[in-house]
């Protein structure tokens, strides 16, 4: 991308906010994904990037997460800037304080505020009220700093997106789900997804992710048979099966998921150069035979390390004056 085009998108993404992939165009996240394997080729030569001294982020929690805080705020550092820990014991939302009043509050501190939350709604009210960038570390609904990550793998390894395909296997009511519809639209991605009955992803999101895929001539599918999701498959990615606020659905996912869970019999479906991705933690003889996510197309700790870069690369963008 030139010198030119890259300095006009990093002015227009200027202190925006990050709540879903959809909120991007295909050149915006292109951008993102380079800014991103940029920062993480000076991070290992040592260059150091303080693009954010002086500037502080506010990281909000009402759901725990390893690789979320530790991703934004060692990112934060990195750059320079600092980062707060919040959790919900920490402010005043448990107790009644509207996300309005946060949202102004918090505006008069600090540079930016990431919230980790459950209903996609508190994230877009705290973006209604906010004066500062609002990032997504996850909700219910979605979860696109970690797709974020996920592309960055899929560039790194492949060298290219458009025209490669990933499959989803296992929970397609999920945020990881959606947000690598929308990402795999945006990008040119074909995108299978298999999921049995009862499971299947948000309607609106789906429908949106293959209006976007009609104009990008990529396919966007949804079945519950995951081997013809896979088949010839560059990219295999699956989640947990119950994700957190779901465990008092554990027994019950376990059985109607058994059939999905990802094998190394089952990946002989995909390309033989493929990829398989899985955003941690894993429940291994779970979702995952353990000689899958052990195995030679693994690359989940690579992945997990991105997700360093690819925050510092929404930082940087978002927060950067």
């Amino acid at each position: 991308m030139i010198i030119e085009k890259k300095a006009a998108i990093e002015a227009q993404m200027s202190g925006s906010d990050f709540l879903t992939l959809a909120d991007l165009n295909e050149e915006k996240l292109l951008f993102l994904l380079e800014e991103a394997l940029d920062l993480k080729k000076k991070q290992k030569k040592g260059i150091p990037h303080q693009a954010l001294k002086g500037k502080t982020l506010a990281m909000v929690f009402e759901k725990s997460s390893t690789r979320t805080r530790m991703s934004f705020e060692v990112g934060m550092l990195q750059l320079g800037g600092h980062a707060i820990f919040l959790s919900s014991k920490d402010i005043q939302l448990g107790r009644g304080e509207s996300m309005a009043d946060t949202a102004r509050v918090m505006s008069r501190y600090v540079d930016g505020i990431m919230i980790r939350t459950f209903a996609h709604e508190s994230v877009e009210e705290l973006a209604k009220h906010a004066e500062v960038p609002i990032i997504n570390g996850l909700t219910d609904l979605h979860h696109p700093a970690q797709v974020l990550a996920d592309l960055m793998t899929i560039v790194e390894q492949k060298g290219q997106l458009k025209g490669l395909k990933l499959c989803f296997i296992g929970d397609g009511n999920n945020n990881m789900t959606h947000s690598l519809l929308e990402g795999a639209a945006l990008t040119g991605m074909d995108i299978a997804v298999a999921s049995p009955s009862g499971y299947e992803p948000n309607a609106q999101i789906l429908k949106h992710a293959q209006m976007i895929a009609e104009e990008k001539q990529s396919i966007v599918s949804f079945t519950d048979n995951p081997e013809d999701a896979i088949k010839g498959a560059d990219v295999v990615v699956t989640d947990v099966w119950a994700s957190m606020g779901h465990e008092e659905e554990q027994a019950k996912r376990l059985d109607s998921f058994k059939p999905y869970q990802v094998t190394s019999e089952l990946c002989q479906h995909a390309q033989d150069d493929h990829l398989f991705l899985h955003c941690l933690p894993a429940h291994r003889g779970e979702e995952v035979t353990s000689d899958v996510i052990d195995g030679k197309h693994s690359f989940v700790f690579d992945e997990a390390e991105n997700r360093l870069h690819a925050q510092k690369a929404l930082l940087k963008v978002l927060m950067k004056d």
